[in-house]
C-alpha cells in the first residue's frame, strides 16, 4: 500500500529553516565559535556577528540596534516584556494595573495571572467580539490612572485575527500606560515597524518566519527601564543574563531579512492558499464554521469549528492520512480541556472541543490544498459516522 501524500499545514506551530539561514548559521556552530563576551580575537568575531544581526533586525523593525534584546524565543521574549514592565513601572510609582485579553498566548496571560495571584497586581481582561477582536472603546473604558502595562497579541494565534494595534497603543499612551504586543505570528506577515505600530515593547520568534528555534527577541523603546526577568551576568545590556546563541541569532536576522524582503510575494501566495482552503473546507465539509475575523486575519491562518468531532481525533485521522494540522495552539496540543480564545470568544464547550487549525507556508500548493480539503472532508465523515453508531 503506498505511504499517504504528506502536506503540512501546521507553520502557525513551526516553519522549516529556510537552507540559507542554515546556510548562513554553520560557520558559528565550528569556526567562529568563541564566547561573544570575550575580549580575544575569538569572542569579538561572534559579538561582530551578533551586532552584525542586531542591525539586520533594527533595519526591519525600524528602530535602534540598542533597542534589540536577544532571547530563547517568544516565550521568553513575552515573559521579559510583561514582567519586566510591570516590575519597572511598579518600582517608579506608576501602579500595579496590568491590561490584556482572555484570547492571549499563555505566555503573556501566564504571568500575568502569576503576578496578579503572587505579586499584588490587578489584572483586567478585555472582553473580544465573536471573532476575537479587540475593541478599541473597550480599551478606553478599562484604562486608569494606575495602569502600567497593556498587553495585547498582534495576531492570534489560534484564530488569526489581527488586532488594531496601532489605535490600542495610542490609547494606552494617554494614560501613561507602556504597551506590549507579542508579534510572534506576525512577524514575516505582517508590518513589523515600531514607529508605525507606536509601541513600547514588541516579542518575535524566529522559527515562525523559517528561522531556527529556540531563539528570539524583544523590541524594548529606547529610554525604557526595564527590570531584568532573567539575573545574572550583564549580558544585552544587563537586560537579559545568558551567554549568547550566537549561530540562531545570526539565523534569525538572516530568516527576518528574506522574510522582509520577500513579504509582499509571500504574503499574496498565502492569501491566495488560505482562501481555497477555507472554501474548499466550508463549501465541502458540512457544518463548519470560520473561527475569527473573515478580512482581518493572517495571510497563511485558517481556522474552524468542526461540529459533533473531538479536534484530537480528528487531528490523529488527518495525521494517519499524511495531512498535519493543529487543533489550535501548539502549545496546548493533548490538551483535553477546550480552547479558553474560542470560550471567550462565546463558543460553547462542546463546539470548542471541535477546533482545527491549518496554516499553509511558501511551499503549499493548490494541489496540498486540494487534498487536504478531501482529507479532512472524509476524516470528518467517518468521524461522526462512528460516534452516530457508538451513540445508538
Amino acid at each position: 500500500m503506498p505511504a499517504p501524500r504528506t502536506v503540512y499545514l501546521d507553520h502557525s506551530a513551526s516553519t522549516p529553516c529556510d537552507p540559507q539561514v542554515v546556510e548562513a548559521m554553520m560557520p558559528y556552530f565550528s569556526e567562529v565559535y568563541g564566547n561573544s563576551s570575550s575580549s580575544h580575537s575569538f569572542g569579538r568575531k561572534a559579538e561582530m556577528a551578533i551586532e552584525d544581526a542586531r542591525e539586520s533586525i533594527a533595519r526591519v523593525l525600524n528602530c535602534k540596534p540598542t533597542e534589540i534584546v536577544f532571547t530563547s524565543g517568544g516565550s521568553e521574549s513575552d515573559n521579559l516584556a510583561v514582567r519586566g514592565a510591570g516590575w519597572m513601572q511598579r518600582a517608579h510609582g506608576k501602579g500595579a494595573h496590568l491590561i490584556t485579553t482572555p484570547v492571549e498566548h499563555s505566555a503573556v496571560s501566564a504571568p500575568i495571572k502569576q503576578m496578579a495571584g503572587l505579586q499584588g497586581f490587578k489584572a483586567t481582561f478585555l472582553p473580544v467580539s465573536s471573532e476575537a477582536w479587540v475593541d478599541p472603546e473597550d480599551l478606553a473604558a478599562h484604562l486608569r490612572d494606575d495602569t502600567a502595562v497593556v498587553s495585547v497579541i498582534y495576531a492570534n494565534n489560534e484564530v488569526g485575527t489581527v488586532a488594531p494595534i496601532p489605535q490600542l497603543a495610542a490609547l494606552a499612551h494617554t494614560r501613561g500606560a507602556l504597551f506590549h504586543t507579542d508579534a510572534v505570528q506576525a512577524a514575516g506577515q505582517l508590518n513589523l515597524d515600531v514607529q508605525a505600530l507606536g509601541v513600547d515593547l514588541m516579542s518575535l520568534s524566529a522559527h515562525k518566519f523559517y528561522g531556527p528555534k529556540g531563539v528570539g527577541a524583544l523590541y524594548i523603546r529606547d529610554g525604557l527601564d526595564l527590570v531584568s526577568a532573567q539575573a545574572g551576568g550583564s549580558h544585552e545590556r544587563g537586560r537579559r543574563a545568558g551567554t549568547h546563541n550566537t549561530p540562531f541569532i545570526v539565523g534569525m536576522a538572516k530568516a527576518l531579512e528574506i522574510a522582509h524582503a520577500e513579504r509582499e510575494a509571500r504574503t499574496a501566495h498565502y492569501r491566495a492558499m488560505r482562501d481555497l482552503l477555507i472554501d474548499g473546507i466550508l463549501t465541502r465539509v458540512p457544518d463548519v464554521l470560520l473561527t475569527g475575523h473573515r478580512e482581518q486575519r493572517l495571510p497563511s491562518h485558517a481556522s474552524f469549528i468542526v461540529r459533533g468531532v473531538d479536534s484530537s481525533k480528528l487531528l490523529m485521522h488527518l495525521d494517519m492520512r499524511g495531512v498535519a494540522a493543529s487543533g489550535g495552539s501548539a502549545c496546548k496540543t493533548g490538551n483535553p480541556e477546550p480552547s479558553g480564545v474560542l470560550l471567550a470568544m462565546g463558543y460553547s464547550p462542546e463546539d470548542a472541543t471541535g477546533s482545527l487549525r491549518l496554516t499553509v507556508g511558501h511551499h503549499t500548493t493548490a494541489d496540498d490544498i486540494t487534498y487536504a480539503v478531501e482529507t479532512v472532508r472524509a476524516s470528518v465523515e467517518k468521524l461522526r459516522a462512528l460516534a452516530k453508531m457508538f451513540a445508538s
